[in-house]
């Protein structure tokens, strides 16, 4: 039996998402340590499927209202009883500092679930742990900062790259301690940090529960796209967003050579799937492709099964909106596939070029083309390169490591230890 460790928080933009596995799988291992745990989402589920992983998390999660004429009393009865707190005036000064340097209504809004949660979270919980260091970050900076309890974060992506500096700064300072996934991000956090604590933020991979994937695919055919009745099968995962790169993967596909048999499934939804789908068309692959739409993990990894390639060509997105290391290139690696992907973001701390997978430049379909008419007519490296991947995924990214640091620092701080 795990030692019973003191109740925490921990908050999320929005619970489940079939899109933030590795949020998941993080609860539920932290849980496994120990550790009750209250879920708090600023919004509710929008995915039709859930995966049978937030399926064996205990904690049920407490929705926040998304927007504050829905819950008129919880917000009322929120700020009736910040009334009697000693640190009100405290957080209205914050709030207003805030305010004066971003002027919305996503700010006040920000402010009401705050004053929700520090009326309705358990007594008995005195640290609240965010994913994300945007919006669910001001949430939690503004009910610890009332109801004096600490707070940590995990950043990943786009909250690192689309923050400002200052709220960043303010956030990192406020915090008692902070990891995120990348080196990028934890070099970009740590130029932020307290400079008497630049460690306040620190690097911990997600890694992968291996123990949740089945073991790969004992061989694959031996396909290299010359038959047309056997089309070499490329896999891709994620939003349809611009980040993702699906536009340089189909303007990539439009040109390999004609002779080159080749079928792509999709998985995922998001804003671009319609204009993506228009794109096949124009590009005349519209009978290549398969838009599967959302799916539950375990159809997920079948896919990854089935496949003979996986391809995400990740480049930088809207306002400087970028990746970290996405978790399903490391899923795509448990199946022993090649990955190509591109030198940007945190895929290259994963995918070393020629190692796992081939790298190309961000938005260079004609690199990328290249790339994957390399991997299609080449089984032999397919299979190299997917064995390194399933290696690498197992060996340098271990997922026990990684909770055992928040297992600890958590520990640490609930002691009044710090970080």
């Amino acid at each position: 039996m795990p030692p019973l460790r003191s109740p925490i928080a921990v908050v999320v933009k929005g619970y489940p998402r079939l899109s933030e596995t590795f949020i998941a799988q993080e609860i539920l291992a932290l849980e496994k340590a120990g550790f009750t745990i209250e879920i708090w989402s600023l919004r509710h589920p929008t995915d039709g499927a859930v995966h049978m992983l937030n399926k064996q998390i205990k904690a049920r999660p407490v929705y926040l209202p998304e927007y504050l004429y829905q819950a008129p009393w919880r917000v009322l009865a929120g700020a009736l009883a910040a009334l009697a707190r000693p640190r009100l005036f405290r957080l209205l000064g914050l709030f207003l500092r805030d305010l004066r340097r971003d002027f919305s209504a996503n700010r006040g809004r920000r402010l009401g679930q705050a004053l929700v949660m520090a009326r309705e979270l358990d007594p008995a919980i005195r640290h609240i742990h965010v994913h994300y260091l945007h919006t669910p970050a001001s949430v939690v900076r503004y009910a610890a900062l009332l109801t004096r309890r600490t707070f940590s974060f995990s950043a990943h992506a786009k909250d690192i790259w689309t923050t400002t500096d200052w709220e960043k700064r303010e956030k990192i300072a406020d915090s008692a301690w902070g990891v995120t996934c990348t080196r990028a991000g934890v070099e970009t956090l740590q130029k932020l940090a307290p400079p008497s604590d630049p460690d306040r933020v620190s690097l911990v991979y997600h890694g992968l529960d291996l123990a949740r994937f089945p073991e790969p695919p004992r061989e694959r055919p031996a396909r290299d796209g010359r038959d047309g009745d056997d089309p070499v099968q490329l896999v891709t995962v994620g939003r349809a967003v611009a980040k993702k790169g699906f536009d340089d993967l189909l303007d990539a596909l439009a040109e390999l050579p004609a002779g080159l048999h080749w079928r792509l499934s999709h998985i995922g939804t998001g804003e671009l799937r319609a204009a993506l789908k228009a794109q096949a068309e124009r590009l005349g692959l519209a009978d290549r492709i398969t838009w599967r739409g959302a799916l539950a993990q375990d159809d997920v990894v079948a896919a990854l099964r089935a496949a003979d390639i996986f391809v995400l060509p990740c480049k930088e997105g809207e306002a400087g909106d970028r990746d970290g290391l996405p978790n399903v290139i490391m899923e795509a690696a448990t199946q022993a596939l090649p990955i190509a992907s591109t030198r940007f973001a945190g895929v290259p701390e994963f995918v070393r070029e020629g190692e796992e997978g081939l790298l190309v430049p961000p938005q260079d379909p004609a690199a990328l083309s290249q790339a994957l008419a390399t991997l299609i007519g080449d089984p032999a490296l397919r299979r190299k390169l997917g064995e390194a991947a399933r290696r690498r995924v197992s060996e340098a990214f271990s997922f026990e490591a990684g909770i055992a640091v928040l297992a600890d620092r958590l520990d640490a701080v609930l002691a009044g230890k710090g970080a």
